[in-house]
């Protein structure tokens, strides 16, 4: 194993103590809100301190890109992770346990690492570039579903009822699939894909560490990721496509209103 992939997997496992420590008792949640319908605790920031202060203490001259934080380190550094450290915050403070830890590492502006932590479940699912996806120290590849209308697709869009106008176009197109799922949390949409418990995913509007680690694992375990028109300008714009090379296919056919592959 890599031993930066080494250190990440003991920065997520040590906030997902932090975070299971607090789900037992939620009530006592400090609880902010940062925007509509979005919300960080104290839980989010004390987990996010874990990791920087592990990933600096073994590399003091990385960067780290956080969701809370912002940017710790040069901005110009050869190595930057890129940290959520509670994917899922809606989701946790009502008690339903799908949120997860994000953490990425970017080596001159190409993901190189990827973990993603699941404290409630523990599930771990890594990838190193150029060595596959694992959960738990088991192999995994996107699922091999060719038939877009048996697949099982994700997504995540803001808001809390249907599409917004910038989902509008992946509603159209995913009245063809099998059904769709909204898990709260992009990333876990994301790791799903990569282990092929979905076929394919999409979301709008999204942020780097919403997308870093989960777009490795995709990658890493076979599948494709890119934004709407098939292009690579998802991280900038957080408007994303993933899935398996077939239903891949399918989905950004449909986005263009072309036949279905």
């Amino acid at each position: 194993m890599h031993p930066m992939l080494n250190t990440a997997i003991k920065a997520a496992r040590r906030a997902g103590t932090i975070i299971n420590r607090a789900s037992l008792d939620l009530e006592r949640l400090s609880v902010a809100r940062k925007g509509p319908r979005d919300y960080v605790t104290e839980v989010d920031r004390a987990s996010e301190e874990a990791i920087v202060e592990a990933l600096l203490a073994a590399y003091p001259d990385h960067a780290v890109l956080g969701e809370e934080f912002g940017l710790r380190g040069p901005e110009n550094a050869e190595f930057q992770w890129i940290v959520d450290p509670l994917d899922g915050t809606t989701n946790f403070i009502h008690g339903l346990p799908n949120y997860v830890v994000s953490i990425a590492l970017q080596h001159r502006g190409h993901l190189t690492q990827a973990v993603v932590y699941d404290p409630s479940r523990n599930e771990l699912f890594t990838a190193s570039r150029g060595g596959g996806t694992f959960l738990n120290d088991r192999r995994v590849r996107v699922s091999g579903r060719t038939r877009f209308a048996e697949a099982l697709l994700g997504a995540h869009w803001p808001g809390s009822t249907g599409p917004t106008m910038g989902a509008a176009r992946f509603a159209a197109m995913a009245e063809g699939c099998s059904s769709v799922r909204r898990l709260g949390a992009a990333v876990l949409d994301l790791a799903y894909v990569a282990s092929g418990r979905l076929d394919g995913f999409c979301g709008v509007g999204l942020k780097p560490w919403d997308l870093a680690a989960g777009s490795l694992l995709v990658t890493e375990a076979g599948g494709l990721v890119a934004d709407f028109d098939g292009e690579q300008s998802w991280m900038s714009t957080g408007d994303v496509l993933a899935g398996s090379p077939k239903i891949f296919a399918q989905m950004v056919a449909g986005l263009q209103h072309k036949p279905a592959v």
